[in-house]
């Protein structure tokens, strides 16, 4: 756990008599690629916004990096180094594609107002180095045409590309996809699945909840399993997807 980027240390969360979560460790290390799969209601979503700061732990710690993060706010995570998109893409919809990657930079000067006052060129050198930055994250996801345009025209595997874009702007340590295949016409989730692989392949860390299991073995070296709230499996992707308990608990 000490070697671990993100790791787990027996968390729990319950909603009242509901354990959501249950004593569940992982570790995963720099430049990994981990799925994490199991049926609907088995705890996934829940670690995911646990880990991410979108819900508090109930007991156990999540580290990034060695730090204890659980429990803190969502904004603090992502100033950590960690980042995630959604089954469901939040995007600004009335905002233009390159606004929407341009406001995810982290430590942006422009947010304190004294430095708009009394430092107005280097908020100006800064805006403009994040659009540059913006403009290369939109070139590699394939949505340059798109840059000037409301982020509400875009399909749904655009969106999906879009969130990508704009996480990596932040410029994470880890990033947490959820379900980056669903709702995704075959030819963006080929583009979706090249750009993941390109980018663990140059050393961003992933940890990817996914239904798509054809999915799931082309893009994770690793695969956690859950069921009930609790870690099933985890391994190998050809060993667990081989494995008779997850076939029983999922695949099935």
């Amino acid at each position: 756990m000490s070697l671990a980027l993100l790791a787990a240390d027996r968390f729990s969360k319950n909603f009242g008599g509901h354990q959501a979560v249950d004593q569940v460790s992982f570790s995963i290390h720099p430049g990994a690629s981990t799925g994490l799969i199991g049926p609907n209601g088995a705890g996934k979503t829940t670690l995911f916004n646990c880990v991410s700061g979108f819900l508090k732990p109930s007991s156990g710690r999540i580290l990034l990096n060695g730090r204890d993060i659980a429990g803190l706010p969502p904004h603090r995570v992502f100033a950590a180094g960690l980042a995630r998109t959604f089954q469901i893409p939040r995007l600004f919809a009335d905002m233009t594609v390159v606004e929407n990657i341009t406001l995810a930079a982290r430590d942006q000067a422009g947010e304190h107002f004294w430095n708009v006052w009394c430092r107005p060129s280097l908020v100006r050198r800064q805006e403009q180095k994040i659009l540059d930055q913006a403009r290369h994250w939109l070139d590699f996801v394939g949505l340059t045409d798109l840059e000037n345009q409301p982020a509400r025209i875009l399909s749904g595997g655009q969106r999906k590309l879009l969130e990508l874009a704009r996480v990596m702007v932040s410029k994470p340590e880890v990033v947490l996809l959820d379900e980056p295949g669903s709702g995704v016409n075959p030819v963006l989730l080929d583009r979706i699945v090249e750009k993941i692989t390109e980018l663990n392949a140059n050393g961003t860390t992933f940890l990817i909840i996914e239904h798509n299991m054809d999915l799931v073995a082309s893009l994770c070296h690793s695969v956690m399993v859950m069921a009930e709230g609790r870690l099933l499996a985890a391994g190998s992707a050809p060993d667990v997807l081989s494995d008779h308990r997850v076939i029983e608990a999922y695949l099935a």
